[in-house]
């Protein structure tokens, strides 16, 4: 959904992250070529191509790469499905802006408000 890629990015940059944005995973793949990256915070149900593919994509040819999946499909089985795929983090819908910061921070090994 562009409205809430727009206020995570903007809440993202806000908090002192540089963050670019894609549309969906197909578009992810691409920035990935061009762009040095740290972390991919990815839905789980996009267009074109879903966050699980993107997720076994991002394993298998960007291995550094940290992940963080979020999701409000299913019951919650897209997220265990998400972790036992390599996400290094999950977080349920809605999202909570404090519990997405700090995972983040986990995520990269940074404390929580740096």
């Amino acid at each position: 959904d562009p409205g809430v890629r727009d206020v995570i990015r903007s809440m993202l940059e806000s908090a002192g992250y540089q963050v670019l944005a894609a549309e969906n995973g197909k578009e992810a793949m691409k920035i990935l070529k061009s762009a040095r990256v740290d972390l991919i915070l990815t839905d789980l149900v996009m267009p074109e191509q879903e966050g699980i593919e993107t997720i076994k994509t991002l394993r298998r040819d960007y291995p550094d790469v940290k992940v963080i999946a979020m999701s409000g499909a299913f019951g919650g089985d897209y997220l265990r499905i998400a972790s036992y795929l390599g996400a290094h983090g999950t977080l349920p819908k809605p999202i909570q802006m404090p519990a997405l910061l700090n995972l983040i921070a986990e995520t990269l090994g940074e404390e929580p408000g740096d």
